[in-house]
């Protein structure tokens, strides 16, 4: 169902893909847009056992999206240095594909926001989770469970 990759010997073991994801302030959300056209955006995130996490208002372009149409793929970057004089980047990132849905149970939407508030704000629990109770009526809730994960990095940083 998914492509195998190309060029294997820049292929991430699926320990160093989960740890980059783990470890990213910042995914690149991509959706079938509105007319057909690709929708991307950036969003803070949560992955947490193979499902990523991320909060947005209850209404918008991210949403009609995934209720049209609930694949989605989402791209972390790690590492991303031109080099100039070669002509070449090191880069390292990971891609996740998988399908989109609104988190409905109050639970799941709960723990989800406390992983994104411990992420994101360690240090402010208690603010976190006032914040979390005066929004939740507008708050939504998105996870995408991921079916296939990939990483690939730049062959110089292979060695």
């Amino acid at each position: 169902m998914f492509r195998e990759m190309r060029r294997k010997k820049q292929l991430l073991s699926e320990e160093r893909a989960e740890q980059i994801m783990h470890k990213g302030i910042t995914g690149i959300l991509g959706v079938l847009g509105d007319d057909g056209y690709p929708y991307t955006v950036p969003v803070n995130y949560v992955y947490d056992q193979k499902t990523i996490y991320f909060h947005c208002a209850t209404a918008g372009h991210k949403l009609d999206a995934i209720r049209n149409n609930n694949k989605a793929s989402f791209c972390v970057i790690a590492q991303d240095d031109v080099v100039p004089e070669r002509f070449l980047t090191h880069f390292r990132s990971v891609i996740a594909f998988g399908r989109a849905a609104e988190v409905t149970d109050d639970g799941e939407k709960l723990r989800a926001m406390r992983l994104l508030n411990d992420k994101y704000a360690p240090d402010h629990a208690e603010a976190g989770e006032k914040e979390i109770k005066s929004d939740w009526n507008v708050l939504c809730v998105v996870k995408i469970d991921v079916e296939h994960l990939t990483g690939k990095e730049a062959l110089e940083l292979t060695v």
